[in-house]
This record gives C-alpha cells, structure tokens and sequence, in this order.
C-alpha cells in the first residue's frame, strides 16, 4: 500500500476508533510495546486537569466571608456565612466553601484539598475563547503558541530532554482527554488520545472490519508510518479490551453521579486502576458563565457546585490509596465582577480560584495573597485582583508531582521559579 493511502484511510480510521490523529504525526515507534495493560508502565505519577469553561464565580465557590466588603457588593447573591441558615462551610474563620461544596469538605479535614484565591491570568482579557486558550497554551496574551502547555510536558519527558525523573511511558494511554476532540491544552506533537468515552472507543475499536483493515495495513504497509501508528492502534485496543469497561465497578462505595461529567471522571479513575500508565488526563465541564440568575445558597451555580463536587469525591473514594501518586487540578479561564448585576447575575472578571486535591498536597489552608475587595482595592474597579500567576501553580505542579524539569520550556516568557510557587505540594 502507498504511503498516501495509509494517511488517508489510516488517518480515517483514528477518527472511527475515537484515537486523535495527533498519532500520524510521529513516524516512528520508539519501541515495541509490550502485551497486556500490567506491563506498559510501571507505577507513576498522574495529574488530572478539570477545567471549568464558562469562568467560575470564585467568590461563591470560597467564599471570602471575613471581607464585609463581600456582602456589601453582594447583597442577593452572597452566600450566607457560616452558622447561618444555608451558610457557607467554615474552613479557617476568613473562608468558606460553598454549602453545594459539602462532598469537598472532608477532603479538606483529611488534609487533601488545597484551594488556590485570587488566582490566574495576569492577561486583561475578557474573551472566553482568548482566555481559555491563553490558560492552555500557558502563554497570556500571546496567540501564537501551536502547542498546549500539556503537550510540551509530554513532549519533553518523552525525550527525556528534562532528565525523566521516573521514566517516560510509552503507554497509548499515556495522555488522555474525555472529550470529543483534542483540548488545546494537549494539542501538539506529542500523541494524545481523546474520547467520549471507554465504551465508546471499546465498541469502536473492536469492530471486526476496522480491525481487519488496521491488520492489512500493519502487514503491507510502509514500515515507517504504518508500525508506528499501526502498532499504537492493536495495543489500544487490546489494553481496552482488557479494561472491560462495561463491567467496572467503583471501590470503596463511590457512587459517581450520572451525569457526563460524573460519568467521565469514573472512566479516568477506571483507566488509574486498570494500570494502563496514564500520566495526564483531562475532562472539562461548562455551563459556569452566570450572567442571569446566579443564585446564592441555591440556584444554577450551587446546582452545578454540586454535581462538580459529588464526581470529585466519588473519584477521589474510588482510587482510595492511589490517590498518593494521583493530583486533580482544577481551573476556569477568570473569575467573576465583585459586584452583582441587574439580573441577579455577574459579569466576566478577572482573578478566580482552584483546587489542588491529592496525597502529596498542603491541604487544610487556602494559598494564595487574599488582596481584598475594597472599591480600591479592585481591578480595574469591579474585579478581584490578582495576586497568583496560574502559571506558577501549573509549574510547581508540573515540578514537583511529574518531575518536570525544563519550566522555561513548558511556559515560555516566564520566570518559573520554585521561590514563586504557591506551595501547594509538599
């Protein structure tokens, strides 16, 4: 078969089996893999992005109930403060999370939740679309960048150029999103793999004429692109027909709820516990841009509150143990204005919040330099201000739980420094 045919038949049935065609861009196999999920990679490391579109109203997420300036600029959509009638959760006398948050809070007491104030983009931009992209790339304010700051992680530890501080998986399932398409965040040279989900790709891959197609093509084929790709392919899908996906079941009593969100952080956890040498995944959630009707206690926002937090505790009871060498980062592309609007809402602002969960975390404390929400003391006049470079927390993490070591080249213009971390990882 001519090597044109193959990209475009190979190209198509990568798209049918649910595989990003980022593979077709290596055009070599850096060595054979091995047989069985077991033996792909040794016991790592895995971070886990969430990413929160929409820009999440920071504020009612840890809510700032020791800043009266809070109520005063919130008068029907603050949350209540602790001890009230659905008040906020206490967690030091100055912050609370939000009541919808209450799945979280033993996170926080067992020392496993790092929230992160005041945090993110130091671009001035209030473009979903540009800041969302600033965010992934790791690049504010410039438009440029072709590669997520996720991708360039993988494509330096896969070289090794970074000095591997546990080894490079050449696990297909090395990177994965559940998502339709490659998120900007993993887009790039390195190969990622993104999904609806498990099943889907299960059903997809073991299709008796798809498999019959990539065995014609893996034996006829040119040796460069088709044992590169090809060999990827039949160990994908023979590690997810080990996984078996329809037949999991979460441990230790995790009930994920059953929305997609829900649902796509219980493959993740399924993927962890299978062994299949996952080093990064990611899932993203909408629905976070509350212009009208905001709600405080209750409403639209601690209704999607509540749904974000039962998936991640139910992940984090899932993995029980594994969650040492596991680390959930979460983020939105800015927070939300100080000031409620005529709709009950907010409006797009600048600083927002995260959450760091994990094992290896400085949980039970809120990092990051609280700088008030005075009228002075606001961006601009109407925003929380910023005080932490989303940069810095994704390098520290990148750092200290992955091993990076090439910060200059995953966040390129920036001074990533371990003196400028937020110290969210001990």
């Amino acid at each position: 078969m001519q090597r044109r045919a193959f990209v475009k038949s190979g190209a198509l049935a990568l798209v049918t089996m649910g595989l990003s065609p980022s593979f077709l861009r290596r055009t070599a196999f850096a060595q054979e893999l091995t047989d069985g999920a077991a033996r792909l990679a040794g016991k790592g490391k895995t971070l886990v992005c969430l990413f929160q579109r929409g820009a999440a109203d920071a504020l009612n997420v840890v809510v700032p109930f020791g800043d009266r300036s809070y109520y005063a600029l919130r008068p029907n959509i603050a949350v209540p403060e602790p001890g009230r009638a659905n008040g906020a959760l206490d967690l030091d006398g100055f912050y609370a999370l939000h009541p919808a948050l209450a799945p979280l809070k033993p996170l926080w007491d067992r020392g496993l939740l790092a929230p992160i104030h005041a945090v993110g983009s130091p671009s001035a931009t209030r473009s979903h679309f540009d800041a969302q992209d600033y965010m992934e790339t790791g690049t504010p304010d410039v438009k440029g960048t072709r590669d997520g700051w996720l991708n360039r992680y993988l494509a330096l530890q896969g070289t090794c150029e970074s000095g591997c501080a546990h080894g490079a998986s050449h696990s297909p399932f090395r990177a994965v999103a559940m998502t339709a398409q490659t998120p900007r965040v993993l887009d790039g040279p390195a190969p990622t793999v993104a999904m609806n989900s498990l099943a889907e790709f299960t059903i997809r891959a073991s299709g008796a004429d798809d498999e019959r197609r990539l065995e014609a093509l893996y034996t006829t084929g040119s040796a460069d692109l088709v044992h590169g790709a090809g060999a990827e392919m039949f160990e994908a899908m023979k590690v997810m027909r080990a996984a078996d996906p329809q037949r999991y079941a979460p441990s230790n009593g995790a009930q994920y709820p059953p929305s997609q969100f829900g649902q796509r952080l219980k493959q993740i956890a399924q993927l962890i516990r299978a062994g299949v040498g996952l080093e990064v995944a990611f899932a993203d959630v909408g629905g976070w841009d509350t212009h009208v009707n905001q709600g405080a206690a209750t409403g639209q926002l601690a209704n999607r509150l509540g749904d974000f937090a039962r998936s991640i505790a139910a992940f984090v009871t899932d993995l029980g143990d594994r969650m040492e060498d596991v680390v959930i980062l979460t983020m939105s592309e800015f927070g939300r204005t100080v000031r409620q609007n005529g709709t009950g809402g907010t409006d797009h602002g600048h600083a927002g919040s995260m959450f760091v969960i994990g094992g290896g975390v400085r949980g039970g404390k809120v990092h990051g330099r609280w700088p008030g929400l005075a009228p002075e003391l606001l961006y601009e006049g109407r925003d929380l201000a910023l005080t932490t470079d989303f940069r810095s927390v994704f390098a520290e993490v990148a750092q200290k739980h992955l091993g990076a070591q090439r910060l200059d080249r995953l966040f390129p213009g920036y001074q990533a420094s371990p003196l400028g971390f937020p110290g969210v990882l001990g």
